[in-house]
C-alpha cells in the first residue's frame, strides 16, 4: 500500500490529527498529516513552517488524492 492508501484506510472526514506545517502560502498551508501525506489548510492565520498543530479532516478526495483541512 502507498502512504496515501494507508492514510485513507485509517482516517475519515471529521477526524482530528496532529500535523506539521510543511509549506506556508498566502492563503493557507500544506500540512503533513502522515508520512508522505499532505493536506491543505485554508486559513488566514497559519503558523510558520515546522509548527505542530491539531487539524480536522474536512474532506478527502480519493480520486484526486487531496485532503482539505481546517484548524481543530
Amino acid at each position: 500500500m502507498t502512504p496515501w492508501q494507508e492514510f485513507v484506510a485509517a482516517h475519515a472526514e471529521g477526524g482530528v490529527l496532529d500535523g506539521v506545517v510543511a509549506r506556508v502560502l498566502p492563503f493557507g498551508a500544506f500540512v503533513e498529516v502522515a508520512d508522505g501525506v499532505h493536506g491543505f489548510l485554508v486559513s488566514d492565520e497559519v503558523p510558520p513552517a515546522g509548527t505542530r498543530l491539531p487539524v480536522r479532516i474536512e474532506q478527502i478526495d480519493v480520486e484526486q488524492r487531496r485532503c482539505s483541512l481546517v484548524k481543530a
